[in-house]
């Protein structure tokens, strides 16, 4: 699938769900912690310079988003990724009612009130990943891409700004923008291996807009038609780095070293993906680790 931003995108090593009924003995923001850092996610170490208590509630929503994100990744039966992501479910409504089972919502539990995370969000969250979550994934329109987006990338974005103290509407704004600007750079990158698995984000109404038939997803992915909604893709992720980028230039250095290390990353990544173009999907676009840890460095801790 598009892998799910804000946090989820820089994707290491699969993790597998953890069912919420069994017993974890770790201490629940050890185990949150334990998730981040065995992903091999290089904002692991933007997070790990945060305060305390806003460090814990990150790690505790990259970990819920990423357990939910492979849950809809995963290989298994369509009734099987409903049933555990049902269970993730019912976890939200216990963590809003004081007794959530599973130690990555356990560890959440003072973030909720101190950060005034709205269950909504984490909702949000599992619906986008209910969409991901089907054998054949295709998007009617620009209202639908836009909905996908909301779900799986704004909504941890609306999480996010309000544990890093970004609230009200320059916190709903940034959500917006970034996280479009992200998770559409996301479906640009992975266009080849979404098709893989009969996936494709680029809404439809966009692909008749520019005259690609009906058919075959491989024959779809080579026409001329294609690598022009493509371009109109990127020219709308690009102008919301910029309107992400103005509303940053308002707000607290402080506060929004994280948000401005994840734009700096994957602003890099669209600018290859321009250069490469639409004509061979299957050549690789990403930064080098090296440049991501020095992003991270960067802008993450200055």
């Amino acid at each position: 699938m598009a892998r799910t931003s804000l946090l989820t995108g820089d994707a290491g090593p699969r993790l597998g769900y953890i069912n919420p009924m069994n017993e974890i003995s770790q201490d629940p923001i050890a185990h949150a912690e334990n998730i981040v850092r065995r992903s091999g996610t290089s904002f692991y170490w933007a997070m790990r310079v945060l305060p305390l208590k806003k460090r814990h509630a990150m790690f505790g929503i990259y970990a819920f988003s990423r357990e939910v994100d492979d849950i809809a990744d995963g290989s298994e039966p369509i009734e099987v990724k409903k049933t555990g992501l049902g269970r993730w479910r019912g976890e939200v409504e216990r963590l809003y009612g004081d007794h959530p089972r599973n130690p990555v919502m356990q560890s959440l539990a003072g973030a909720v009130e101190e950060f005034d995370l709205r269950k909504e969000d984490f909702q949000a969250v599992i619906d986008g990943m209910e969409m991901d979550a089907q054998d054949r994934v295709r998007l009617a329109d620009m209202d639908e891409l836009n909905l996908y987006c909301d779900r799986v990338a704004c909504a941890v974005g609306r999480l996010s700004n309000c544990v890093f103290g970004i609230d009200g509407d320059h916190g709903r704004d940034l959500a917006f923008a970034l996280g479009q600007a992200l998770q559409l750079t996301n479906i640009l990158r992975d266009i080849a291996e979404d098709a893989e698995r009969d996936r494709l984000y680029i809404p439809h109404d966009l692909l008749t807009a520019h005259d690609v038939p009906d058919g075959e997803l491989s024959d779809i992915l080579e026409s001329d038609g294609f690598a022009r909604a493509c371009e109109v893709i990127a020219g709308i992720a690009a102008n919301r780095f910029e309107q992400a980028e103005t509303i940053m230039a308002g707000l607290e250095r402080e506060k929004i070293r994280p948000a401005r290390m994840m734009k700096e990353v994957y602003r890099r990544v669209l600018d290859n993906l321009m250069r490469r173009g639409w004509r061979n999907l299957y050549f690789p676009v990403g930064l080098s680790k090296p440049l991501k840890l020095w992003i991270a460095f960067r802008f993450g801790l200055f």
